[in-house]
């Protein structure tokens, strides 16, 4: 019996506000089988839970963090010259989501 179903995955398309169309519902079904799958054969691996994960794709990074220093900012005034549009200390900019 397949782990996912139509029915399934329409409801979380739904709760995610995402219209699916019958040929994009068989493209996940599709992917959600391959997926299932390759964790099938995966669990098949003698002493899998013993594998320590892989946490980089790069074994030898080393991850050094700079110290904090406090720096003075630009003047509020002069990086607002080089904008166009202009509310108070903010920058206008076009309206890009939703209607009027």
């Amino acid at each position: 019996m397949a782990k996912f179903t139509k029915e399934m995955v329409n409801d979380y398309a739904s709760k995610l506000l995402i219209g699916l169309t019958e040929e994009e519902l068989n493209n996940v079904l599709a992917e959600f089988s391959v997926i299932d799958e390759s964790i099938a054969k995966i669990s098949t691996i003698k002493d899998i839970a013993k594998v320590t994960p892989m946490t980089h794709c790069l074994d030898n990074t080393i991850t050094t963090l700079r110290e904090d220093e406090a720096a003075p900012s630009s003047d509020i005034k002069d990086v607002l010259k080089n904008c166009e549009n202009t509310y108070g200390r903010y920058v206008e900019v076009p309206k890009v989501v939703g209607g009027d």
